[in-house]
């Protein structure tokens, strides 16, 4: 069994250089303690890919729903994401029949359409930043279209949204938790307006229309709409960011990519890059874990990321192999709460990295990207580049 490190290495999380390359720090942990007790984190952290598939499969001795250990929720955070079945099993078969209702042929044409207009407006200028010029714009816009909704002001939307995924690490950074409350309180003023005036297709539409006889309370679909918009732009968002600095930073990699077969090399992206990098449980009853007894009413942390680049499961986990196949990366969770959204992910993300090398001739970074100072969704603050 392996032993807590006499310092605790899940501190050098909150350090710059692991902004930058959590990676390696992922590695030691894997290697030397893959499963243990952080004082600095007051968890446990999980590193190795089959002990954090084994914790995400396991809803009767892990919970999302934090109330199963006796902590208090408040009504604002209940939603898909936070509750456990069968409450959760209810709301979720909702929202997957509404994700199934949604023609992927028309959306990817749209996505298709926004990348092609953008890039006609940035090859004027011929420097921009990928992320408010492009990354964030495109994800906001197809969170929209699938949730129906009319388009959201970026100025106010995007600062907010950052301000929520601050306040996922409020443990490490404590003075993030109070504008977080109030941001989140913001989102669901705004989206709670939603199914009293439902549009006229999409995912909003599809709950407004079911959702009498669905028997899942309103504040819980409201809170759900509001975590798939927030979720939905987030993941996305951060995923084409962290696949271009990878793309970008490496030619031979670019070029390797747009050879690639994208239902494949997507995939991989998703791997490699990993955005949801934690993920969190706590332990409803006494569950061993890598050889480790994990008591009721303790936390633990997944390090999704560190998973994904196990050699256990994955041959050259370090390097890109963009015909990987099979490829059961835990890039969008596993089990009861994996990630609602991840084909329209998957299809954004084929799309915009499918249309980079015609649509950006020549593309190549003007400076180094910038991290958000963020563990929980790792994400590119600005990435600047060039196009010839």
């Amino acid at each position: 069994m392996s032993e807590a490190p006499a310092a605790d290495p899940a501190a050098g999380l909150a350090e710059p250089a692991a902004l930058l390359d959590p990676y390696s720090l992922f590695g030691r942990l894997r290697e030397s303690a893959p499963v243990y007790r952080s004082a600095f984190l007051d968890s446990w952290v999980v590193t190795r890919y089959d002990d954090c598939a084994a914790v995400l499969r396991d809803t009767e001795s892990f919970a999302s729903d934090w109330r199963r250990i006796g902590e208090a929720v408040p009504e604002p955070l209940l939603s898909i994401q936070s509750l456990d079945p069968p409450e959760h099993t209810a709301i979720r078969h909702f929202m997957v029949d509404a994700v199934r209702g949604l023609d992927l042929g028309v959306l990817r044409e749209r996505i298709a359409a926004q990348v092609r207009a953008r890039a006609e407006r940035l090859r004027a200028v011929g420097e921009f930043d990928c992320v408010s010029d492009l990354t964030a714009p495109l994800a906001l816009d197809t969170i929209t279209a699938v949730l129906g909704v009319p388009p959201i002001d970026a100025a106010w939307f995007l600062p907010v949204s950052q301000t929520i995924v601050n306040g996922m690490d409020a443990g490490i950074w404590p003075e993030t938790a109070g504008p977080a409350v109030q941001a989140r309180a913001e989102l669901a003023e705004y989206t709670g307006r939603w199914l009293d005036d439902p549009p006229a297709d999409g995912l909003v539409a599809h709950v407004a229309a079911k959702a009498p006889g669905s028997g899942v309370a309103r504040p819980v679909l409201l809170n759900t709409l509001r975590a798939v918009l927030h979720a939905g732009f987030e993941s996305a968002g951060r995923l084409l960011s962290n696949a271009l600095v990878v793309l970008l930073t490496a030619p031979d990699t670019f070029a390797r990519f747009t050879r690639a077969d994208l239902s494949l090399a997507v995939e991989e992206m998703v791997r490699y890059v990993t955005p949801v990098q934690a993920d969190g449980r706590a332990c409803v009853r006494k569950t061993r874990v890598g050889g480790h007894v994990i008591a009721p009413g303790e936390a633990v942390t997944l390090m999704l990321a560190a998973a994904n680049r196990d050699p256990a499961k994955f041959a050259e986990p370090d390097e890109l192999d963009f015909a990987r196949y099979p490829n059961p990366h835990l890039g969008f969770g596993r089990g009861a709460h994996s990630c609602l959204g991840q084909s329209l992910a998957v299809l954004q993300a084929q799309v915009v990295l499918g249309l980079l090398a015609t649509e950006f001739p020549g593309i190549r970074l003007a400076d180094e990207p910038v991290y958000h100072r963020n563990l929980t969704l790792r994400g590119v603050a600005r990435l600047r580049v060039h196009l010839s």
